[in-house]
């Protein structure tokens, strides 16, 4: 397929999101069972994530805990009274032949959310609905090459569902939506955001028109995005897909359709089911969740601080540049590694420099999260002290950095290891500087006569003569007061 700039043709293209956000409750959302991920296959089960006849379900209340409060973060209407819904679709990692969701009476509706664009504006994305439902098993194709496998564990695990207006126009919008998803529940605590292991998912609606047309056109739905790039690789081939389609003289069909990352293509997985497809119905089995002023009290008073507060409290308390904030800001666990590495030292700004070149370098570099950065808050503390002590140079700061990411010692054991400790004893610097000054007599004439640029051969000798060891700010200052005094 060639490569269209979907701006720089005749059509809009018209997107909606639909956001899965794994809750990282210790439980399952209707049934007594750990959620704990990685655990060995169908081992975190009940009879109810089996589908045994008879079983009851009984509500997590966290689950209505923490959709409460991303509802509220969002800016959504709570729904003082809502329903479960049973959701009929057959699929072999469903035991039960249905899913308990919410349909007509979501609990949360009507909200928004800001997103960041490349280009440092913002753009509201409005949000039609989020609601609580049961996630599925999952499939397993690749292990057997006869059978599909089936793991239950994650069958019955509690989900919220984001669902957006169709207000976002770009790839890189859609993206961006995800990425202030993933902010929010990740600082809420409700969500690790992790779209490898799928606690955090995505499934784009995508249709396009003609620019300046209101009529929304025949849209498909996208699945099987399992990373921000992804989110707008596939959304991008997908637009670019309808307009050649029509443009072509085909027709869009409504359809469900798989990213295929390897190829780099959607492929068609199944015809797009409607809401009767499903034959929703109220759940017997569970009463209405009822929302009282005290409960919901309560849930605003837990809101932690939220992204765009902490930003401006790094730029307002620690006086760092917006650009600074707005990075260590987008990572809640980056915030938090920043601040504990902070922890007292007096510029905010050398910490925040180290953090946002070299740790997140590492971090991207080795593909892994902050969470498992192998220097710790307290060690980086340790070393950004020594540096803003002039105790080392920046060089050595580097070295032992990159040391201290091999092994688990302590900045100032590296430094003594690797003799890298400035001396900063002027009684030891000067009589340095004394013998320099007198060895060079020329040099010393030639800087009084206004060539100042001699100051670097002076504090160059010093260095030499301390063997490296020597701290250069002092030693400049020492060398052009016994200068500037004879």
């Amino acid at each position: 397929m060639s490569s269209l700039a979907v701006t720089d043709t005749a059509w809009e293209a018209v997107i909606g999101l639909e956001v899965h956000a794994q809750l990282s409750t210790k439980s399952k959302a209707f049934a007594p069972v750990s959620i704990e991920y990685g655990a060995a296959p169908n081992t975190n089960v009940t009879p109810l994530c089996l589908g045994h006849p008879g079983t009851l379900p009984v509500l997590n209340e966290n689950l209505v805990r923490y959709i409460v409060k991303m509802g509220l973060a969002t800016n959504c209407n709570i729904a003082r009274k809502s329903i479960f819904a049973r959701k009929n679709y057959f699929y072999p990692d469903m035991p039960k032949g249905y899913q308990i969701s919410q349909f007509d009476t979501p609990i949360c509706y009507g909200g928004h959310l800001d997103i960041r664009l490349e280009d440092g504006t913002t753009k509201r994305v409005n949000l039609t609905r989020i609601h609580m439902e049961e996630d599925a098993g999952k499939s397993i194709h690749d292990q057997d090459p006869h059978n599909t496998l089936i793991d239950l564990n994650r069958s019955g695990t509690p989900l919220i569902e984001i669902v957006s207006e169709p207000d976002i126009r770009t790839p890189q919008e859609a993206s961006a939506y995800m990425v202030r998803i993933r902010q929010i529940v990740q600082y809420l605590e409700i969500c690790d955001g992790n779209m490898e292991e799928g606690s955090l998912r995505c499934d784009a609606n995508v249709s396009i028109r003609p620019k300046g047309e209101t009529k929304l056109g025949t849209r498909t739905e996208l699945k099987n995005m399992n990373s921000f790039r992804n989110v707008e690789r596939a959304i991008q081939y997908e637009i670019e897909r309808q307009i050649q389609l029509v443009e072509n003289g085909g027709t869009v069909v409504q359809q469900t359709r798989l990213w295929d990352a390897n190829r780099m293509e959607t492929r068609q997985m199944r015809s797009k089911e409607e809401a009767h497809d499903y034959r929703y119905f109220p759940d017997p089995d569970l009463p209405p969740v009822i929302i009282t002023e005290e409960f919901l009290k309560d849930i605003e008073a837990s809101l932690p601080e939220m992204p765009d507060v902490r930003k401006d409290r790094f730029v307002n308390e620690y006086k760092l540049p917006e650009k600074d904030a707005q990075i260590l800001t987008e990572n809640k666990y980056l915030a938090d590694f920043f601040e504990n590495a902070l922890n007292g030292i007096d510029n905010p700004k050398a910490v925040s420099n180290i953090v946002i070149t070299e740790v997140r370098r590492v971090l991207n570099e080795e593909n892994i999260g902050i969470e498992e950065f192998r220097i710790s808050p307290e060690r980086l503390h340790e070393l950004v002290s020594l540096r803003e002590g002039d105790k080392i140079s920046s060089s050595a700061m580097q070295t032992i950095f990159n040391e201290m990411l091999e092994s688990d010692k302590s900045a100032s054991d590296i430094a003594k290891e690797k003799n890298l400790l400035q001396v900063s004893d002027t009684g030891f610097l000067e009589p340095l500087v004394e013998q320099v000054i007198a060895d060079n007599p020329d040099e010393s004439a030639r800087y009084r006569e206004g060539k100042k640029g001699l100051m670097g051969f002076f504090v160059g000798q010093v260095m030499k003569q301390s063997k490296g060891k020597a701290n250069p700010q002092l030693v400049t200052k020492m060398v052009q007061s016994k200068l500037d005094s004879e």
